[in-house]
């Protein structure tokens, strides 16, 4: 099984564990997300953790990724712009804004979104599960402060896609 297959899994799997912020008047239980994130405490992360939570799969997958990559002007990983930052500097990542015509998105694929929960860019991230015709099955974390694995029309709200290759290894040279 490939890495990114392996992502694909990993990402449905912890999805559907319920992981959970602050809802229903009970106490989260993100540690094993924020706990990548040292400087990262409850606070901060309930209700913004999508990108902790596509950070978390990456490194169960077997990805080698630090928190926070050189390419990464704007924060650590735990945010979503980071990851796009990274994606456009880093040659080994592959990039795809979301009106690409030759390319088609895959299971293990990262999906970025804009202006899903809140009018702002990059506000939403996900690991693509299934690819359809006019839909995306994605693996979330922070949908409405709850995981999940939800399908997502294949409309504006993308902004772009990112492809780890096989087995990286972050490497800052």
């Amino acid at each position: 099984m490939s890495t990114r297959q392996k992502l694909a899994k990993v990402a449905k799997t912890e999805a559907q564990r319920f992981f959970h912020g602050r809802v229903m008047k009970t106490e989260h239980n993100l540690h094993d997300i924020i706990s990548h994130f040292p400087k990262w405490n409850i606070e901060e992360s309930d209700g913004m953790w999508c990108a902790g939570f596509v950070y978390y799969c990456c490194i169960k997958a077997g990805f080698i990724i630090p928190i926070r990559p050189k390419e990464c002007r704007s924060s650590n990983l735990a945010g979503c712009s980071a990851w796009e930052e990274w994606a456009i500097d880093d040659c080994k990542i592959m990039y795809f804004h979301a009106d690409s015509k030759n390319f088609s998105p895959e299971a293990g694929d990262i999906v970025l979104f804009d202006n899903v929960f809140i009018d702002h860019e990059h506000d939403h991230i996900g690991i693509i599960v299934e690819n359809k015709d006019a839909s995306i099955i994605v693996a979330e974390g922070n949908i409405n402060n709850v995981s999940g694995v939800i399908e997502r029309k294949k409309d504006s709200h993308i902004r772009a896609f990112i492809r780890i290759p096989d087995n990286y290894k972050y490497s800052e040279v």
